[in-house]
């Protein structure tokens, strides 16, 4: 039901933001948290979302010559310490098994026993345990490239967590790719960057930026790490894809070595890749409002609900026939690529109370049918990207048949809403006052929505990128890949001369 701010979701996003999002995804019965600390139980509503994110980025990498397998949940500690800088970045998150049963104690209780003789890590990511793989698998140049991709769960832990964001176990996808030359693993990972960037933008409505991380903030091991950055709509940055030129790092640690054309010993070129669930988070903080989750069709667990609106059983029949009717012929319709996924809602309930159900779970389209729908052979439509007074009738053949140009227009609406937002919140800004004051809130006691991206020049200097984070929790999310080229300038903390600007923002 609508609070009495009519609003269904409170508090509302102005009021107090982070709650805001805790509410939409209880209202929007995405996830919810284990009785494991830190965990999360993901609802079909949420998973169903999931499922569309994974199906389509699956089909993209697929087309571009990837395919899947499944590599092992542990890794061994030995495979980790392999690669020192890699180690060192996930040593504090890592959950570690150091026995394999349990034993009935003198209190009754069970407590570990057969310690094992190697602790074994849970999976924080697989670069390691894949590479003890592909160090069989490659004996000459004729054994690449490999391209692989695997959908697993990983296991980082964290102490502050938040759902969807931050999580102790989350769901991901992570490609592992072995190649012959240096510039092939390159193209390899600009490749996998332009796949995320499309996905976020035409599947998840999302705009983006794209660029490469700063030295301090690359994956632990890595040469380069390439990037998706969005902005929320609290204007903090969220990443939400990474890309990782791995060199030859990894295969020197792992002995991935290969005969090239010449008859030499070689080291393979490796990159690694992903996103998570925590892209759910984005789309809810990119997409919803104040009554709830928006979901872009294109990802949408359902496109349609039918709701039979009906005040008797003498006319419950009726309408339930009709409904149905309706339903089928929906779900004959074709939305890129897949038939319409269409719900006939016959829950007992209030029908204002089941209408706002749907809402708050951001469902694309709502239509209503009610006895006079019937005698009229029309619908009662509602749109979840426009307001619920908006809601209008429409001759039930020409709703049909243009409800998959609706869906269009609610998709690239929010596309560029989101667009709009982010461009209207970045800033060119060329003095260290100017952009304190762009990251500094007005209001201290709500401190999460303020700032955006900031485009402003960096000497490259490490010193200066700490001194920003430290006076004002801001790091530097990517260093744009089309940035101006010649765009000479001088560095907002230290003046001195800098090779271009860089996206600042806080972030998740």
């Amino acid at each position: 039901m609508a609070s009495a701010t009519k609003t269904a979701i409170s508090p509302t996003r102005q009021e107090d933001y982070p709650e805001w999002y805790q509410q939409v995804i209880r209202a929007a019965e995405l996830a919810e948290t284990s009785p494991v600390r830190g965990c999360m139980v993901i609802r079909p509503w949420g998973y169903s979302l999931w499922e569309n994110m994974r199906d389509g980025l699956d089909v993209m990498f697929k087309e571009t010559g990837h395919v899947n397998a499944y590599f092992p949940l542990f890794i061994p500690l030995s495979f980790l310490e392999k690669e020192a800088e890699h180690v060192e970045g996930f040593a504090k998150e890592c959950a570690v098994v150091t026995h394999h049963r349990l034993e009935t104690n003198d209190e009754g209780g069970l407590v570990p026993a057969g310690k094992l003789e190697e602790p074994l890590i849970v999976r924080p990511t697989s670069e390691t345990i894949i590479g003890a793989s592909y160090a069989k698998w490659v004996q000459s140049y004729r054994d690449l490239p490999i391209l692989i991709n695997q959908w697993a769960n990983v296991v980082r832990w964290e102490m502050r967590t938040r759902l969807f964001l931050r999580t102790a176990e989350f769901l991901w996808q992570e490609g592992h790719t072995a190649h012959e030359t240096k510039d092939e693993a390159w193209e390899e990972t600009l490749t996998i960057l332009d796949i995320y960037k499309q996905f976020a933008e035409e599947y998840m409505a999302i705009p983006v930026l794209t660029g490469e991380k700063t030295a301090g903030e690359r994956f632990p091991g890595a040469v380069n790490t390439l990037c998706i950055e969005a902005m929320m709509q609290d204007r903090k940055a969220l990443q939400a894809g990474t890309s990782h030129f791995l060199g030859q790092n990894f295969s020197q640690a792992s002995g991935i070595v290969f005969q090239t054309r010449e008859g030499q010993q070689e080291h393979a070129w490796t990159t690694s890749w992903g996103v998570s669930t925590r892209l759910i988070g984005g789309l809810i903080m990119v997409h919803g409002d104040d009554n709830g989750m928006v979901m872009p069709p294109r990802l949408a667990p359902s496109h349609v609900v039918v709701l039979p609106i009906y005040r008797n059983a003498d006319e419950e029949a009726g309408v339930l026939e009709y409904c149905n009717e309706l339903a089928g012929e929906l779900r004959e319709q074709v939305y890129h690529g897949r038939r319409l996924v269409v719900e006939v809602d016959t829950r007992d309930m209030n029908a204002g109370e089941k209408g706002w159900s749907w809402v708050k779970r951001g469902i694309p389209i709502t239509a209503e049918v009610g006895p006079r729908d019937m005698a009229s052979n029309s619908v009662f439509v509602g749109r979840r990207d426009k307001t619920r007074k908006e809601r209008y009738a429409a001759p039930k053949a020409e709703f049909i048949a243009g409800v998959t140009g609706v869906l269009d227009e609610i998709q690239d609406g929010l596309f560029e809403r989101a667009k709009a937002f982010m461009d209207d919140n970045t800033a060119t800004i060329d003095d260290w006052d100017s952009f304190e004051q762009f990251f500094t809130p007005e209001n201290p006691d709500k401190p999460e929505a303020h700032g955006g991206f900031a485009m402003s020049h960096w000497c490259d200097s490490v010193d200066c990128e700490q001194q920003i984070n430290d006076a004002l929790s801001v790091t530097i999310r990517c260093i744009p890949l089309d940035r101006a080229d010649g765009e000479e300038g001088s560095c907002v903390v230290c003046g001195k001369p800098s090779p271009g600007r860089v996206v600042f923002a806080k972030s998740y």
